[in-house]
């Protein structure tokens, strides 16, 4: 569409510049415009009528104008060159040089940005105090995930790196949009991740060793309210929940399995080449 555009924008110049540069061409062009408003007056229209086409003066017009002007592009090519160059220059460097445009007129967006780096960049924030098991024990949490009481939640197997973007989402949800976070799984074990694989691809796509989880660069994250773990993608507060969670994790340069063809809303990795895997190679 943009392409079309600058096409006929291009033309509709080429054109423009030959009416002024070249008289004799512009006459030709007026004299056939003026002509065809009033062509029923004119002699040779009539007597074109007589003919299969009533547009033979017209035609006869522009063939002439067409030919003066491969008359005068053979007598002067360097000339013509320069001017359609001149022309088409502005046209070709926007369509070999375009890229989206991208507008910020969010002065917040750019706020948000600069509170994430700063909080990259600053103390090390400290993982929240665990909670009690039973709160993982809910019938609405293992509707969702029932072996999730056998899940680790020991904030120190995670990666130091990872454990700080992931605080940081966490902190930002709280603050920005009023949800607590809690940790529902993070380091999972090789032999965990094979029984899980073994239930399915429902559970999980991944065998040992393929899970970030196995590394600490993975975590599974849920919802805190009123004392109970949310989990349920049925819960319109909590798929909310979960698409600003979603958004936030990007930002600070974690994976979000909410865009997978699998859909894993709560899930988060930091990716790293080279790392899947290379425990069953040692």
């Amino acid at each position: 569409m943009v392409a079309a555009v600058v096409l006929a924008y291009f033309l509709i110049v080429v054109l423009g510049v030959l009416l002024v540069v070249f008289p004799g061409y512009r006459t030709r062009v007026v004299a056939t415009l003026l002509g065809g408003l009033n062509l029923g007056a004119m002699p040779a229209f009539r007597a074109g009528l007589k003919c299969s086409s009533g547009f033979v003066v017209a035609g006869r017009a522009l063939r002439g104008s067409v030919k003066g002007l491969g008359r005068f592009v053979g007598a002067n090519p360097l000339l013509t060159g320069a001017a359609l160059l001149l022309v088409a220059a502005p046209s070709l460097f926007a369509l070999v040089l375009h890229s989206p445009a991208v507008f910020d007129f969010s002065d917040q967006q750019r706020i948000a940005d600069r509170q994430i780096a700063v909080l990259l960049e600053g103390e090390q924030l400290v993982p929240p105090p665990p909670l009690p098991p039973e709160v993982f024990t809910t019938r609405e949490v293992e509707m969702v995930r029932p072996d999730v009481i056998h899940a680790s939640r020991n904030w120190n197997l995670l990666d130091q790196a990872f454990t700080q973007r992931l605080l940081v989402v966490f902190k930002l949800m709280k603050e920005r949009h009023g949800y607590d976070m809690v940790l529902i799984e993070g380091y999972r074990s090789p032999e965990r991740q094979a029984k899980l694989f073994e239930q399915g691809a429902h559970v999980t796509q991944a065998g040992a060793n393929m899970s970030y989880h196995q590394y600490g660069l993975a975590a599974d994250s849920a919802f805190y309210r009123d004392g109970k773990v949310v989990i349920s993608e049925r819960d319109p507060w909590a798929m909310r929940g979960y698409q600003l969670y979603g958004e936030i994790a990007e930002q600070v340069g974690l994976t979000w399995g909410g865009r997978w063809k699998m859909q894993d809303y709560g899930h988060v990795e930091l990716r790293r080449s080279g790392v899947l895997g290379r425990g069953a190679s040692q």
